[in-house]
This record gives structure tokens, C-alpha cells and sequence, in this order.
């Protein structure tokens, strides 16, 4: 019986580890800058890997006083692409710890 114990501290001190590693992945996720972009450059906005929006640019040619919507729609799809982006990068980062678990996630 005794050795089940060793099995078990054995599997705590691996599940400790792999626990400080995804807090040292997620926090660099924090540190990573994405850029998303649209209208060719016109918009960027620039998010974390936590997904917090850090950065907008607007060319000056992207402002039109009569079409603020497409304005408005420019910023929208530049966000949205520095946010798909920014999943993708943390699926990948934080997936690695999930791949050799068969865990139900």
C-alpha cells in the first residue's frame, strides 16, 4: 500500500510543476504584443495575450467625417483580428499543457 502514496506525492509534485509552468506561460501571454489590422494598414490595434487592448491607430486618410461607419467598421475588424489572434496564440501556448493529459477540459 505504501507505495501508492509515493505514486500519488510523485504525481502532486508533477501536477505543482506543470502549474507554475502555465502561470510562467500565461503571464508571458500577457507580455506578448498582437497586432491586428484592417483597410490595409489604415486601422491597427494592438491587444496582450490576456486580450486587453493596449494600442489604436488611425491613419489620418481613415477619417472621414462623412463616414464615420466605415470608420467605426475598420476599427471593429482590426480588433477583432488582433483578438483571433491573440486566441490563437494562447490555444497554442496553453495547448501544449493540455496535450499529453487526457484530461475532460
Amino acid at each position: 500500500m505504501r507505495g501508492g502514496m509515493g505514486n500519488m506525492q510523485n504525481m502532486m509534485k508533477q501536477v505543482q510543476k506543470m502549474q507554475k509552468k502555465m502561470a510562467e506561460a500565461q503571464e508571458q501571454l500577457g507580455q506578448e504584443k498582437i497586432e491586428g489590422t484592417a483597410g490595409g494598414g489604415m486601422v491597427t490595434v494592438v491587444v496582450t495575450g490576456h486580450k486587453e487592448v493596449v494600442d489604436v491607430q488611425i491613419k489620418p486618410e481613415a477619417v472621414d467625417p462623412d463616414d464615420v461607419e466605415m470608420l467605426q467598421d475598420l476599427v471593429l475588424a482590426a480588433v477583432n483580428d488582433a483578438l483571433k489572434k491573440a486566441d490563437e496564440l494562447s490555444n497554442n501556448t496553453m495547448g501544449q499543457f493540455t496535450k499529453g493529459l487526457n484530461m475532460p477540459f
